[in-house]
């Protein structure tokens, strides 16, 4: 692959080179999400890298992704077509998704087509050699009639742990009738990196679409999902887990919409917050007028590990139609002393007993997590 310029631009010019109009504290979508980490770094566009990342400890069919371009030949899958995209599926007003049209390193075409033997791991990482890159990669995944797959997205960096770039991803799913996919992601950036993604989901008659997210990296990292629930019987649910320090920013947002009758949602987040770190969470569930016999709940909890640890929870139900069953509920508080106090006085040191109660507090999201290979991976990456 060629290197690409090597102009290095402040996050502001990036967008006013592109006629993008960034959100600001008064977006209202954005609020919570501290950007202005964003406004003094200097950036420059990734060149190509023929390194590869680290893999989890299992089978899958994988592709690496090192500085936002594909390393070596396309894999050969039985089931998947693979290609690369030369535009976008959708139109969005999204600020990133905006960003990431206009200034997209590379991008790839998934189609699927059949019933997926492994996963898929799309596996992105960074090498960045000292300087702060940045990187916009776009997926258009589409799971035609009757087909299944697991589709998982690691993000890692080879490198020092303070290394500072800058990841802008966007996914444009379309999950046809009778289709079903599972779409897991690690997120585990380097200290002062800064992570973009939105999900774009589009689910039709009898469609599902299953999620989990962990999140433990970047200083900056929003992962946002919004899914359409467009034919009767679709179901879609989003679960996430996040564990943070220092000062970091970790934002899960999802919109969630019910466009038909007979669909369902369900939305599990768990943090953990420490230091100064600050967690954020926005959900919305929207019921259309005619979306009648919907089932839509949400929760988020959070548990807050020191005084300066902070919380911005804005759960939403948008209802306009009669006979569906909603709900959401959102609660914060401390580890329970007596049960730190219970496991000290047996001998457990207290970072261990710490360590315990944060594992057993997280396992409820992560046992949902359909296939056991995954799960058990994703309960070794919350102790590690």
């Amino acid at each position: 692959m060629p290197l690409l310029s090597d102009k290095t631009y402040l996050y502001t010019e990036l967008a006013q080179e592109k006629g993008v109009v960034l959100p600001t504290p008064k977006t209202e979508a954005w609020k919570y999400t501290r950007l202005r980490d964003l406004l003094n770094t200097e950036y420059q566009l990734c060149p190509s890298t023929d390194k590869t990342g680290s893999l989890p400890p299992f089978e899958a069919d994988v592709i690496h992704i090192g500085n936002g371009w594909v390393v070596g030949e396309l894999p050969r899958i039985e089931g998947v077509s693979l290609s690369f995209i030369t535009e976008t599926m959708e139109k969005t007003q999204h600020p990133f998704a905006l960003m990431n049209a206009a200034y997209l390193t590379q991008g790839l075409k998934i189609e699927i087509s059949g019933k997926l033997k492994r996963p898929l791991l799309l596996n992105y990482f960074v090498v960045p050699e000292d300087k702060n890159y940045f990187y916009h990669f776009r997926n258009q995944i589409i799971c035609h009639e009757n087909s299944s797959a697991e589709i998982i997205e690691q993000f890692t960096y080879e490198g020092a742990v303070k290394s500072c770039y800058f990841a802008n991803i966007v996914n444009e799913i379309r999950i046809e009738a009778n289709a079903k996919l599972h779409h897991y992601k690690y997120q585990n950036e380097a200290f002062k990196a800064n992570h973009i993604a939105l999900h774009k989901v589009a689910i039709s008659q009898s469609g599902e679409y299953e999620s989990f997210c962990l999140q433990k990296g970047a200083n900056i990292a929003r992962n946002e999902t919004e899914i359409a629930l467009n034919g009767e019987g679709a179901e879609a649910v989003v679960n996430a887990a996040y564990m943070m320090n220092g000062w970091a920013t970790l934002d899960t947002t999802t919109n969630i919409y019910h466009y038909v009758p007979h669909t369902k949602s369900s939305q599990l987040i768990k943090g953990v917050i420490g230091g100064t770190a600050h967690g954020v969470f926005q959900g919305r569930i929207h019921i259309a007028p005619n979306a009648i016999q919907t089932t839509g709940t949400q929760l988020h909890k959070a548990i807050l590990l020191s005084d300066e640890a902070e919380i911005d929870v804005k759960p939403e139900l948008e209802i306009f139609a009669d006979d569906v069953k909603c709900s959401h509920g959102a609660a914060s508080g401390e580890l329970d002393k007596e049960q730190l106090f219970y496991m000290r006085s047996r001998g457990i040191g207290e970072e261990e007993a710490k360590q315990i109660l944060i594992n057993a507090y997280l396992t409820d999201t992560i046992t949902q997590i359909s296939d056991e290979r995954v799960r058990e991976w994703f309960k070794i990456l919350i102790t590690g």
